[in-house]
């Protein structure tokens, strides 16, 4: 073969993979599963700012609702999942969006009952009108809750989305906004009296905070006070050893009041209120966040105040009632006695 051959078969090789290179190029209007050269991101929810420091998201999650802003603060994207969907180990929302700087704003657990949120449309709708509101009931003057809040989630996070073909993962971050107390009452006697019922009736519980207006960034914007009440009482007794048959001798006597709250701050002050139904007098007036932070504790001491009051979500106070009298000496507060050297509350 001589060397015009040779140059003719050398020019169509390098025809032919110029033409393969460019079927396969992202350059190219015309690609398959293996050249193709379009960008999505893959968001994935976690939910591990809680006490056990675990992704909780598949098991607290009930729904998603994500709103994608672009530089200028509007919104160019929404999309929202319910239901079982959410509880598969590999779930995320996909995007297909133009590169650049986005902000992706998640509220989760937004049910139009216990919390809702503006209508959006995309192209007029911006990321600082993205407002949560709890919902409220009236009594006279008073704006109160009595029911049992729809665990709520926030999110917020900025992307920088890449014209570099192929599924890029980022991950956002939740923090639960709902908080649930058991306020416990506990009566004790001393020997030889009879054990009575705690009267719950003669007792009236609340939580009073105005924390029922979120911003975009999940702080709190300015609310009238809202008064939390109990949305489940009950009584009954405990057995103090279970080797010995349950009598009320060896029983005590418990009430437990069970309320829902948004959002707790540290900079803020809700108070807990125990008032005497016939008398109106109120026989207990605790600062909820002050209790809350000082029984923190040596293992939490490296959390700020807000990232603990973020991560504990469930508050068990327990109070004593002594031959139906206030004890006013100690409360205890999940596992932790606080000593209030017999002061006045």
């Amino acid at each position: 073969m001589n060397i015009t051959a040779h140059i003719s078969k050398l020019k169509m090789l390098v025809a032919t993979f110029a033409m393969a290179s460019t079927i396969t190029s992202c350059d190219s209007v015309i690609y398959d599963g293996e050249g193709d050269c379009s960008v999505k991101y893959r968001i994935e929810f976690e939910y591990e700012r809680n006490m056990e420091f675990a992704n909780a998201f598949a098991t607290k999650v009930s729904s998603v609702s994500l709103y994608v802003f672009d530089k200028s603060g509007v919104l160019v994207h929404q999309a929202s999942e319910s239901g079982a969907a959410l509880a598969a180990d590999d779930y995320a929302m996909m995007l297909e969006l133009a590169p650049g700087q986005y902000d992706l704003l998640a509220w989760c657990g937004v049910d139009g009952q216990s919390f809702n949120l503006p209508a959006a449309t995309v192209g007029t709708t911006t990321l600082e009108q993205m407002k949560c509101t709890m919902a409220r009931k009236r009594d006279a003057n008073t704006a109160y809750v009595d029911e049992d809040l729809n665990a709520l989630f926030h999110g917020l996070k900025r992307i920088d989305y890449t014209d570099q073909a192929g599924v890029h993962t980022e991950v956002m971050s939740l923090t639960k906004n709902t908080n649930n107390f058991r306020i416990i009452l506990q009566q004790t006697w001393s020997e030889g009296d009879t054990p009575t019922d705690v009267d719950i009736e003669n007792f009236e519980f609340a939580i009073v905070d105005n924390n029922g207006k979120m911003d975009y960034n999940n702080s709190l914007l300015a609310d009238e006070q809202i008064v939390y009440r109990p949305w489940d009482i009950t009584t009954g007794y405990v057995d103090v050893d279970a080797q010995i048959s349950a009598t009320r001798a060896n029983q005590v006597a418990v009430a437990v009041a069970e309320l829902t709250t948004a959002r707790l701050m540290a900079d803020s002050e809700p108070i807990l209120v125990v008032t005497n139904k016939a008398t109106g007098e109120r026989v207990l007036s605790v600062p909820i966040v002050d209790y809350a932070l000082l029984v923190k504790g040596n293992y939490n001491r490296t959390m700020d105040d807000q990232e603990y009051l973020d991560r504990q979500d469930e508050y068990n106070m327990t109070f004593f009632i002594h031959n139906g009298q206030w004890l006013s000496s100690s409360i205890i507060i999940n596992s932790w006695r606080v000593v209030l050297n017999n002061q006045i509350l």
